[in-house]
């Protein structure tokens, strides 16, 4: 027992010179490497503290009382950064900063978010925006204007993951959402109506058409037609140039409403079906080519007169 504190005396004996070694004075006292290590310790201490409570926040939101996966998701990411804050306050403090004096550091990172951070700073108040505002939640399907759409899997600071109908994770800045505009389709609910364009030749029985498309609407499983405001309606929409154009509108339920090219694909591939069994012709696009001739080559065909 002895041999190990003579050993631990002669470490610190060591070490003690180097830890305490003055750095810089930032008002509150020199910094030292022993300070910093300090500080360092408190952050990994914030760190593990913050994955623990929201460890224990996803352990105990169950039961029927329980937090929806969009809420709960909200209050792990504010007590993630609330104590991330707090510990860096504390781990600056600790490591010598005088929180007195911050219009020196508050003068030069104004200068530093004017050159640099502008654009992180303006991501981070997004993403706090989008998380208070709850105009998009984790699980929600979105498209940008940039064409980007999918299932949001996760809000981060600076940037929102989007996993797309391919599996893939796009991860789009955070104030995109909030300076462009978004298209949640299931941001109040799951239910969404979905519009399927086709066409068909002129001269056909519109009445028969219709008939046939909504009995087969009505016969497939995604169709929801629980209530008189969500049956499926067929609309004429135009006369095209080489068809009569129609627009089949249907609802479905919240497990179709993350998959909307699904279910266009499902409906046309089935109205194709339709069509062709009951004879009713998808028209291919029709031109007509007049062909006039100059009217120098109608005289050379002439009789010459002399």
């Amino acid at each position: 027992m002895e041999a190990v504190q003579q050993w631990f005396q002669q470490l610190w004996a060591i070490s003690e010179p180097i830890l305490n070694f003055s750095l810089i004075d930032l008002g509150k006292g020199p910094v030292t490497p022993g300070t910093v290590l300090l500080g360092l310790t408190v952050m990994v201490l914030a760190t593990l503290v913050s994955r623990a409570l929201r460890r224990s926040l996803s352990r105990f939101n169950k039961g029927r009382y329980g937090l929806s996966a969009s809420s709960a998701y909200t209050l792990e990411r504010f007590v993630h950064y609330v104590v991330l804050i707090v510990g860096s306050i504390l781990a600056l403090s600790l490591a010598g900063l005088d929180f007195g004096k911050l219009a020196l550091l508050a003068s030069a990172l104004s200068v530093g978010i004017g050159f640099g951070l502008q654009a992180i700073v303006s991501n981070f108040v997004s993403g706090l925006i989008i998380l208070i505002e709850r105009s998009m939640k984790v699980g929600d399907y979105v498209t940008l204007d940039s064409g980007v759409a999918g299932i949001v899997s996760e809000i981060r600071v600076r940037a929102t993951i989007i996993n797309t109908p391919d599996n893939v994770d796009v991860i789009v800045p955070n104030s995109e959402f909030i300076n462009g505009r978004l298209t949640n389709w299931t941001h109040n609910d799951s239910y969404c109506r979905h519009r399927i364009p086709f066409g068909v030749a002129y001269g056909t029985d519109k009445e028969r058409m219709k008939e046939l498309v909504l009995a087969m609407t009505k016969k497939m499983p995604m169709t929801l037609a629980d209530t008189p405001e969500r049956q499926p309606q067929l609309f004429m929409t135009d006369f095209g140039d080489s068809s009569l154009n129609f627009e089949l509108l249907v609802w479905t339920g919240p497990k179709y409403a993350t998959r909307p090219g699904a279910v266009k694909a499902a409906f046309l591939w089935e109205l194709e079906t339709l069509l062709r069994e009951n004879d009713i012709v998808v028209p291919f696009p029709q031109r007509d080519l007049h062909i006039i001739a100059p009217a120098n080559d109608a005289e050379d065909k002439g009789e010459t007169k002399t």
